[in-house]
């Protein structure tokens, strides 16, 4: 096989034609196609076999994929050079010894930032009105409000919590703006100048943050020091009234003790992930009343999985002008992934 020029290296894309709709719409498979002119394009699902003839027969330097594609198999090393995954966690796709070998990996980062953010606003509102208990009471039950006077709180003016102070943070802070809230957050890495320039106060401690917190957003990373960090102890000191928010990865928090918080304190909680997913049928969670539950909806809806497609074409373009990528994965990265 010939040798390929620096800018028309050997290109394989790969994935499902409703992936292809969503991440990568007629107009960036216009950009993507003269980027590459010789591209070769490949229709997921693909089984082992395939997926391993593929390889042998393209032997890409750059892969472009999404969800839907089979784990790279060791030998793919000796070819390829860059993956540029259209979605997020990538422990499933590439083996942690390739990464090692220097293999570049890149994924969809902080281009669904905003998307998260936005989930999140609506489960805080949700705990608050308390949606999850109406919605389940009114259609189930056949109840409605007694009296005037219903437990449903207000956004404005409270006291809002985040653990964690990352990208999503970020941009739920500006979310947060019109609502006037005063923010904390409890994230030792970060600089203080973040804190100064989103106007968050640094919270002291964990005890710090949760005592202080009407409202707490839980975005601690998924690293084994956070495993289970979030129990009973730091549960139990929210304010009476607070709800609890979990967009962030299942296992930080001991959902037995959100349980029991519920079920004693009467805790209001909206979770978007869990330990163990699909959350399994008879978990206790889905049979609490004070509880508001996604399906692990939190990233980037179908309709703006074109920005992790736009995020996809910038890193295709700096890896052949050796400009540097985005979101690159190192090993830290990868061992805090789920």
């Amino acid at each position: 096989m010939n040798m390929k020029s620096r800018s028309h290296p050997p290109v394989l894309v790969v994935m499902t034609q409703q992936e292809k709709h969503e991440f990568m719409p007629p107009d960036l498979e216009a950009r993507l196609r003269a980027l590459f002119p010789e591209l070769v394009w490949a229709d997921a699902p693909l089984r082992d076999d395939q997926w391993r003839e593929l390889l042998s027969e393209q032997r890409p330097e750059i892969i472009l994929c999404a969800w839907e594609t089979p784990s790279l198999p060791p030998e793919a090393a000796e070819h390829l050079k860059y993956l540029c995954f259209l979605c997020g966690s990538i422990r499933s796709l590439v083996p942690r010894e390739l990464i090692e070998s220097g293999l570049k990996v890149t994924n969809w980062g902080s281009s669904v930032s905003n998307t998260v953010a936005e989930c999140t606003l609506l489960l805080i509102l949700a705990a608050l009105r308390r949606v999850g208990n109406w919605s389940v009471a009114m259609r189930t039950k056949g109840e409605w409000k007694k009296g005037r006077h219903p437990d449903t709180l207000s956004l404005f003016g409270r006291r809002v919590g985040l653990h964690g102070l990352g990208a999503i943070s970020c941009e739920l802070v500006r979310l947060l703006e019109p609502f006037r809230v005063q923010i904390s957050a409890y994230s030792p890495s970060v600089p203080d100048e973040t804190y100064k320039t989103l106007n968050v106060r640094r919270a002291e401690s964990l005890e710090d943050l949760f005592s202080t917190s009407d409202v707490l957003v839980e975005l601690a990373p998924g690293k084994p020091d956070n495993y289970h960090i979030v129990g009973d102890d730091l549960i139990n000191l929210l304010p009476e009234n607070a709800v609890f928010v979990n967009v962030g990865r299942g296992m930080v928090v001991d959902e037995q003790a959100l349980v029991r918080a519920s079920r004693e304190r009467g805790l209001h909680i909206a979770l978007d992930v869990y330990e163990v997913e699909p959350l399994p049928v008879d978990s206790p969670l889905r049979s609490l009343d004070n509880i508001t539950l996604l399906p692990h909806l939190g990233g980037p809806t179908p309709d703006r999985r074109r920005d992790c497609g736009k995020l996809a074409l910038q890193n295709l373009e700096n890896y052949v002008s050796d400009k540097p990528l985005i979101n690159l994965i190192d090993l830290n990265t990868y061992d805090r992934a789920t």
